[in-house]
């Protein structure tokens, strides 16, 4: 039957149709409020869940970071009984036998720091050539800075045999983050010289390239593995996690600060700092290059 031969609805028909369609309405509505309640319920459940998981994550990351280290460990390989790491020509690091290090065989930190600093293992040797010990930490402004200047000029002194470079990292300025980042980059540098000693400077040139703000939490140690893996280094994973050399970055630390170590950059040419007394208006360049000539 076509509309036109319907039988026309009643008034009473028509206002129980409107109302049937309205309550339908209503109904499909309440509907759709309770099921848009339900997914507002469940997204903030989940974003709550989210926050507790990331809140639970940094807390233990914080507690793992602070937690206590040994006072005594091991020195990876290539790394010496001082802390230091040096580097030779080209990418060559000097070797050094496998040993332990204990806070136990330190003296304590001087009352007074000395006028003179004497640091053990820094002194010249005859035959050699002049010996360049770097006391850094790897948060430490100043440290970059004095890496930007003279990096260049100290690797084409090395390539020459003119010089070595010893770089001894330190956990000064741990306080300087929420993680103590600084002894998490240098035990992260000694995983690396440990793994692959010819990527040792060019971890350390990372390290000060993406130099994080000091007061903040620092690189992760993810992004630390991620830029070993980045210069070419095999994978340092297991010793990052295991803080494999946190005690001997911490023995290193309370060594530098037994001898009258008190900041970093520290610079020592033959067994004499830079900066310090006679030399404190003298250009490093220039206190090197005479500390050259001399061993002609």
């Amino acid at each position: 039957m076509s509309p036109a031969n319907e039988p026309r609805q009643s008034k009473a028909e028509r206002t129980a149709a409107a109302r049937e369609k309205a309550r339908e309405i209503r109904e499909a509505q309440l509907k759709k409020d309770k099921r848009n309640k339900l997914l507002i319920g469940w997204g903030i459940v989940a974003a709550v869940v989210a926050i507790i998981v990331i809140v639970a994550l940094v807390v233990t990351s914080n507690i793992q970071n602070n937690a206590p280290v040994a006072d005594e460990g091991p020195t990876p390989a290539n790394g010496n009984v001082y802390g230091g790491v040096t580097l030779l020509a080209n990418t060559e690091v000097a070797k050094s036998e496998p040993a332990t290090v204990k806070i136990a065989d330190l003296p304590s930190a001087p009352a007074t720091p000395p006028a003179q600093v004497t640091v053990p293992g820094a002194e010249a040797e005859a035959g050699k050539p002049v010996k360049v010990v770097l006391y850094i930490d790897f948060i430490c402004p100043a440290c970059k800075s004095f890496e930007a200047q003279y990096t260049e000029s100290l690797t084409k002194l090395r390539t020459e045999g003119k010089i070595t470079v010893e770089y001894r990292p330190l956990g000064f300025l741990d306080r300087q983050s929420t993680t103590n980042y600084s002894s998490r980059a240098a035990n992260a540098a000694a995983c690396v010289v440990n793994e692959s000693p010819e990527k040792y400077a060019d971890f350390v040139n990372a390290l000060f390239a993406k130099q994080p703000v000091e007061g903040g939490a620092g690189l992760s140690d993810n992004e630390l593995k991620k830029m070993a893996t980045d210069v070419g280094a095999k994978s340092i994973d297991t010793c990052v996690d295991g803080k494999t050399y946190r005690p001997y970055v911490k023995y290193t630390t309370q060594e530098a600060a037994a001898a009258g170590v008190t900041g970093t950059p520290s610079v020592f040419v033959e067994g004499k700092q830079w900066g310090k007394g006679d030399s404190a208006q003298i250009p490093f360049d220039q206190f090197l290059t005479a500390a050259i000539d001399a061993k002609k």
